[in-house]
């Protein structure tokens, strides 16, 4: 389906050109001021230069031949040169009803095909899931949604962190207890361990360099730091996958750094090549400084003094790895702001290196941290890094509490609509903000029943549920009319829904398809205070409002499933 604009902008595009004008100032929007007008034609004004015109006069002129047609009901031109735009009803009923027949509800396709691959979850073997992984699972689930609603592939990689000094200090540790006499291996004993042996250390650089050591053993090979290794990695992502489940993040591969270790030296061969591999104080590194840096950009480190493989190196090799396995046309790499340097150095040594097409985009869609409602990092009450899961457990208990006394949940289906309205919470909490922004987590807030909160929108789809329950009338979904101001509201924002989608790609942003759940959730709240669907008498009216309620919970369900969040039959 082509978008309302879209199809409002081939009709001025037209009357520019027929006026002697460049067609492309035809371009019509949505309008800011909704309480005027529906849509905007603004390219009198940028055409009253370039034309040596007054702009009320090329607005006025471009008007005057727009021939009469099913979408617009009226014209208005209003200095200094606004073309206001307002749709007749009948084409708004029958458009919306076109969205909900189609099968991608309105929401406009890829022309071309494009794959785009996710790096997001980001967990590190041996560690449990913290509060720091909860954006970073979020905010990428979120994005791979958009992208395959647009029409595109979108191929989620998790990266784990397998393969670096953390599992030298595992190791390292593990062999100061233990010897060769090792236990069996627990996730419980790991997560002990890890760091236990980080702050160790810290305080002695004789474990640190044994650390090292070890880890440089195990990139090359070492038969049994790497048997170990592998009940690590498998009691780990056991672990991991629990917690993402919960947090409905899915990954299409569960890929480590060390499975990128096997394209290095494919690597160090083309860098050699390029001659842009360089030895630097016994490590070999790339330079990627260039000119107008505001500030250092330190070489790339690829083979370290010691013989391991930089932090970079991993990076650097999977994109080799998933230039092989899928050719994408862009990679996100949705990582916390502190590994912006670090970014900055992949990118340019694998354009300097000429690793991917030069077509082919490289993002950090770098996000802040998740702060308390003081401002600074969440922590456990003790001060310590809040686990994911006891952050999870929390938010749901809060939801449970709430849904204890209900008499409209089922004893038996509380703790589980508990876990979705918990979720949502948390989901709805972090991406209504543009993730550049720090997460200030807020319980209270994040479960509060009005506002921009996950809750309401949950609480709507559940009042829908509700007037339907009562009402089994509707067999065919049919708008028959629009009978008040209200009504005609929710159905521009139900329109304008394929815009939201188009702009939450295009910008990488999923706070924008929140703020049209929610704009669309408002709407129909006004809707149906105004009105007394389950009471109203006159059949075909009460037909159509009901047709209206189907419409809107089927959009609510896709702009809430699209950002990874499950509704809820009652509440």
């Amino acid at each position: 389906m082509k978008l309302v604009t879209e199809l409002l902008s081939n009709i001025f595009k037209t009357a520019f050109y027929e006026c002697g004008y460049d067609e492309t100032l035809g371009q019509v929007v949505v309008s800011n001021r909704l309480d005027l007008c529906q849509f905007q034609c603004n390219g009198a004004l940028a055409g009253a230069k370039q034309y040596r015109k007054s702009p009320l006069l090329i607005a006025k002129e471009v008007s005057a031949i727009i021939p009469e047609n099913e979408m617009i009901g009226s014209l208005e031109v209003v200095a200094p040169g606004f073309i206001n735009i307002t749709l007749k009803d009948e084409f708004l009923m029958k458009y919306v009803q076109e969205i909900y027949s189609d099968k991608y509800m309105g929401v406009p396709q890829a022309e071309c095909k494009e794959t785009i691959v996710l790096d997001y979850g980001n967990p590190n073997v041996a560690k449990p899931l913290h509060v720091g992984h909860l954006r970073s699972a979020i905010i990428g689930e979120a994005l791979k949604r958009i992208i395959t609603a647009t029409g595109r592939t979108a191929i989620g990689d998790v990266h784990l962190g397998d393969w670096g000094l953390p599992m030298g200090l595992v190791l390292a540790e593990l062999e100061e207890r233990y010897g060769k006499d090792l236990p069996i291996l627990t996730t419980d004993l790991l997560n002990e361990i890890y760091p236990y042996a980080s702050k160790k250390s810290k305080e002695n650089l004789k474990f640190l360099e044994k650390a090292r050591n070890i880890t440089a053993k195990l990139q090359k090979g070492n038969p049994a730091y790497k048997e170990i290794w592998k009940t690590m990695i498998a009691l780990s992502i056991e672990d991991i996958k629990k917690t993402f489940t919960r947090l409905g993040a899915t990954f299409d591969y569960w890929y480590g750094e060390s499975d990128s270790s096997k394209y290095v030296p494919e690597l160090i061969e083309i860098l050699k090549n390029k001659d842009i591999l360089a030895e630097s104080e016994g490590a070999q590194v790339v330079e990627v400084a260039q000119e107008g840096d505001k500030h250092l950009i330190p070489p790339t480190i690829i083979i370290k003094s010691n013989g391991s493989e930089g932090y970079a190196t991993t990076d650097i090799a999977t994109i080799i790895q998933r230039q092989k396995d899928f050719a994408p046309d862009k990679i996100w790499y949705v990582v916390d702001f502190r590994q912006n340097l670090h970014f900055t150095q992949v990118f340019r040594t694998a354009q300097k290196a000429e690793l991917i097409p030069n077509t082919a985009e490289l993002t950090h869609l770098c996000f802040g941290t998740v702060n308390g409602k003081d401002g600074k990092p969440f922590k456990t009450r003790d001060g310590g890094v809040m686990q994911l899961s006891d952050l999870l457990d929390t938010v749901v208990e809060c939801a449970y509490e709430k849904l204890r006394l209900s008499d409209d949940v089922e004893e038996t289906l509380k703790k589980e609509t508990a876990e979705k309205i918990g979720i949502a919470a948390i989901k709805f909490g972090d991406l209504i903000n543009h993730y550049s922004k720090d997460c200030i987590f807020d319980i209270d807030k994040f479960m509060a029943s009005e506002g921009k909160t996950g809750v309401y929108l949950l609480y709507v789809v559940a009042r829908i549920n509700s007037i339907m329950r009562k009402n089994q009338e509707v067999c065919n979904v049919k708008l028959n009319g629009v009978y008040s101001e209200g009504e005609r509201d929710l159905l521009l924002k139900l329109a304008l829904s394929g815009n939201a989608f188009l702009g939450a790609y295009n910008e990488k942003s999923p706070n924008i398809l929140c703020e049209n759940a929610y704009q669309i959730a408002v709407a129909f709240s006004k809707f149906y205070h105004d009105n007394h669907i389950i009471g109203e008498t006159d059949k075909d009216k009460k037909l159509s409002w009901l047709s209206l309620c189907t419409i809107v919970k089927a959009m609510l369900v896709k702009h809430l499933y699209t950002l990874g969040i499950e509704t809820v039959e009652v509440m």
